[in-house]
């Protein structure tokens, strides 16, 4: 973006803030909001004059005992211990964090742990909160993602016909808090239309004008169902004719929110709700190949790629910017759920009432990753993670562990 257009973006984003806090002002906590409805800022009151007091939220984060948490005694913590470690060179980069300072620089000491000496140290070090929904229940949805493989050109030529863009140059991308401090981990995006902030394009709008991104074009593969969930799952490979495999990571998005296609299907009667799963998708797309492209233009959401080399056996970086570890990291919501932070999972295994139960890392984010008690769980790299991935969907508890002292106030 160029610089002039930052700062006139900022200008008008901040003017936009100012005008509609100052337009409702800010509620008293225990009257109701005496601004019009169209204010999106403030409560709509249902009736003229005061209305009732709602009851407060549950805190986010209860503190737990480490007797609370299901399993934690027979977990392999050995083998969340180098997705730690991973961690732990995130959060070594925040010097306002100094209670991670401590512990990760005596993880880093300790030479070759065990389960055992894991859980002592865990217990010593750390303290347990309960994530807890805010209307007091304590269980959420658990999901699964993966990292897919693609085949894919250079250039564009049958079977290679469907484009993977990069960022394009028009999308503003403005972290918000960076004007309202209020406004922590949101982000707006959007174009400039004259001295207007806009919306960006729309997926439909984006693939109507495939023309107008041809300098944005990072690869083309062979179709566009397996881009869509390449979208989905925000990182992938793509294995290019000459045997050559490059990763794509996820860039940005264009800030429309994210629609399930699944739920479309549910919704036309064409699948029941067992069916919508990713493999059920792709089975409906193979029996409509021409109906495809209305289907995934239902969802306005666009995810804009980047390519990083496919070396060794690592997964992709996740949002705290660390390699991935199949089955150990989590993408999870940040505003409840602090990046790096080691969280125990007690959900299932997908489609089955088999305990899963295991110390898993907050190690990354995903737009439909909303909520306090959610996470997406990462299975790995393939078709048998992506067979897992498209069947999770479980109700589960999450527990996050903290330093004394790093919690929340």
């Amino acid at each position: 973006m160029h610089k002039s257009q930052s700062r006139s973006f900022l200008v008008v984003v901040a003017a936009l803030l100012a005008g509609l806090l100052s337009a409702c002002g800010t509620p008293a906590p225990s009257s109701a909001c005496a601004a019009p409805p169209s204010c999106p800022a403030c409560p709509a009151c249902a009736v003229a004059g005061s209305a009732p007091s709602p009851q407060p939220a549950a805190r986010p984060l209860q503190a737990a005992r480490w007797s609370d948490l299901p399993g934690w005694n027979d977990d392999d913590l050995a083998a969340a211990w180098p997705a730690f470690l991973q961690s732990c060179r995130a959060l070594a980069k925040r010097p306002q964090w100094p209670q991670w300072q401590a512990v990760c620089d005596e993880a880093r000491s300790l030479n070759e742990p065990v389960t055992a000496g894991i859980r002592r140290f865990f217990e010593s070090r750390f303290q347990p909160w309960l994530l807890t929904n805010p209307d007091a229940t304590t269980n959420g949805l658990i999901t699964g993602y993966y990292e897919p493989l693609l085949h894919g050109a250079r250039t564009r030529a049958k079977p290679f016909l469907q484009p993977v863009l990069g960022v394009p140059p028009d999308l503003l991308n403005i972290d918000l808090g960076a004007v309202l401090p209020d406004l922590k981990n949101l982000r707006l995006r959007g174009r400039l239309q004259g001295n207007k902030v806009v919306p960006y394009f729309s997926r439909a709008e984006i693939t109507a004008h495939e023309k107008d991104y041809l300098d944005r074009v990072l690869l083309y593969v062979d179709d566009p169902v397996e881009l869509f969930f390449l979208q989905v799952q925000g990182s992938g490979r793509v294995r290019l004719p000459d045997g050559q495999t490059v990763r794509l990571a996820y860039a940005d998005q264009n800030g429309h929110p994210y629609q399930s296609i699944g739920r479309v299907l549910v919704d036309r009667g064409e699948l029941t709700l067992e069916q919508a799963s990713m493999a059920g998708i792709k089975q409906w797309a193979r029996a409509n190949p021409g109906r495809v492209n209305d289907l995934l233009n239902t969802n306005p959401s666009y995810v804009f790629f980047r390519e990083q080399p496919a070396t060794g056996h690592d997964g992709p970086n996740g949002a705290l910017g660390v390699a991935l570890t199949p089955e150990r990291s989590i993408a999870v919501d940040p505003r409840y759920t602090p990046l790096g932070a080691p969280v125990f999972l007690a959900t299932s295994q997908p489609d089955s009432p088999t305990p899963l139960r295991r110390l898993v890392l907050a190690q990354d984010t995903g737009g439909a990753i909303r909520g306090v008690v959610r996470a997406d769980l990462f299975w790995g790299f393939g078709t048998q993670a992506g067979h897992q991935a498209g069947r999770m969907k479980q109700p589960g508890q999450m527990w996050v562990l903290l330093p004394p002292g790093a919690a929340p106030k």
